[in-house]
């Protein structure tokens, strides 16, 4: 069930062939980001009245979770502007390809080109360092300042890691956006492959991997001849002009089709998304008075409340969640007398978090935008917050967009996301124990919690 979007939109194919097919995409948000750092550093202090908070924290979260991830896999990395100083001192050059001895027609690269350490090479950093940002969530939304420092370092440290290691080694292991992005673009209804195996399989340069004087050899390590998920596919397209044999396109494919976790730094971030997601619920969208003084420690200062916020939501992330799921693992595992490992159950189930998760975030971000959209309007013409009134709505009224619907959205979000999981989930069952009754009794625990699961997430969104 895949339709080649490279036979059915010609010019597509056309346009990302092209040399500057990536560089105008990431110049375009450079120029951006520099003046949301602009902003941050001399704008208004107040997050509704800088375009920082409103941008990024409401409108580009939305965009990238709701429709991007979805629908474009990880489309945010092809233009991401982190990695760009760091690659532009990488190859010295910003469109066109440099190349090594013209007999073997590799890429010349410039910096230290370490290897990354191999006992790092999974996404637990990630993990770390997203879990880390999240639980300062409410002074990213409410600080500017912070937005600066966060952004600003994530650019510093891409820059310093392209000049020390390979490639795109900050993008694969450090960035705590790309964590998420790996994750969730197992659900995304594009992919990036080869059309025959074979043909890559008889391929003596493979050159989507090493590079040539058309194309980059591929700034993520893949090598597209054995690629079967979106996880580590940044979608630059290098591969598709350095592939000899046009045997490279991109797919439109059903829903969640990859469906394989394989291993603990992939099944936790699972768990950790869901617990934000979760937590996000209670403290930004419910009514709970104590815990969202607990949560803004940059506004109430209440050192004790927020270790106590912080500490539950670490447990819950890293210890409580995957601690509950093992346990529905073991009870599936002895109620289907499966002969299956524990190891491998735990494992691959865990992917039913990857579209109750997914989802779980659009409907948690379906009010931002319904409720504080209206500041998107206004803050187009006063960026800085200094009283400026560029396009004429600078007076824009704080008028939420039809809140009375968002709940319906919500549900609605929550039931497409158990459903995917319950569904991919049963397949993955039936592709381990062999036996679609024992599938079935393997399950029965596990969907049982992500039905607890999602009538909580309504029990908070309903009220």
């Amino acid at each position: 069930m895949r339709i080649d979007l490279f036979e059915k939109i010609p010019f597509l194919k056309k346009w990302v062939k092209l040399r500057s097919f990536q560089f105008v995409l990431v110049f375009v948000n450079l120029v951006l980001f520099y003046m949301f750092l602009l902003a941050g550093v001399f704008g208004s202090p107040v997050g509704n009245r800088n375009i920082i908070v409103i941008f990024v924290w409401i409108l580009w979260w939305f965009v990238l979770i709701t429709f991007l991830v979805p629908l474009g896999s990880r489309v945010w990395c092809t233009m991401c502007p982190f990695p760009f100083f760091g690659e532009w001192f990488q190859r010295r050059k910003l469109i066109s390809v440099g190349t090594g001895k013209p007999s073997v027609g590799r890429n010349k690269m410039h910096g230290l080109r370490k290897r990354w350490p191999k006992f790092l090479s999974n996404i637990w950093l990630q993990n770390i360092g997203f879990l880390a940002l999240a639980t300062f969530n409410a002074m990213l939304v409410t600080r500017p300042i912070v937005s600066v420092i966060v952004l600003g370092g994530l650019f510093l440290i891409a820059t310093i890691i392209h000049m020390i290691y390979r490639q795109r080694t900050f993008c694969m292991y450090l960035c705590p956006v790309s964590g998420f992005l790996s994750l969730y673009s197992m659900t995304s209804m594009v992919a990036l492959r080869s059309k025959s195996k074979e043909v890559c399989g008889g391929c003596k340069t493979k050159s989507c991997l090493t590079g040539n004087e058309k194309g980059w050899g591929c700034p993520w390590f893949q090598y597209v001849g054995k690629m079967d998920r979106n996880n580590y596919c940044g979608l630059c397209m290098e591969c598709i002009k350095s592939c000899p044999n046009d045997n490279i396109t991109v797919y439109a494919r059903p829903f969640a089709s990859d469906t394989t976790i394989k291993g603990y730094d992939e099944a936790w971030k699972g768990f950790i998304m869901l617990t934000l997601a979760l937590a996000y619920s209670v403290v930004l969208l419910g009514p709970y008075g104590t815990l969202k003084d607990w949560a803004n420690i940059s506004e109430v200062r209440n050192w004790s409340g927020f270790a106590i916020y912080a500490t539950s939501l670490w447990l819950l992330a890293l210890v409580v969640l995957p601690s509950v799921y093992y346990l529905t693992v073991l009870a599936g595992h002895r109620l289907a007398k499966s002969t299956v490992s524990i190891k491998d159950m735990f494992i691959r189930y865990s992917y039913v978090f990857v579209p109750l998760g997914l989802l779980a975030w659009i409907a948690f971000s379906i009010p931002l935008v319904m409720v504080n959209g209206s500041y998107i309007i206004a803050i187009i013409s006063d960026p800085f917050g200094w009283g400026w009134d560029l396009f004429g709505t600078a007076n824009f009224h704080w008028t939420p967009f039809f809140p009375e619907y968002g709940v319906f959205l919500q549900i609605l979000c929550l039931i497409i996301g158990l459903y995917y999981s319950m569904k991919r989930g049963f397949e993955i069952a039936v592709e381990l124990q062999k036996d679609s009754k024992a599938a079935f009794k393997s399950m029965l625990p596990l969907n049982i919690l992500l039905l607890i699961i999602t009538v909580l997430f309504i029990k908070l969104f309903v009220g």
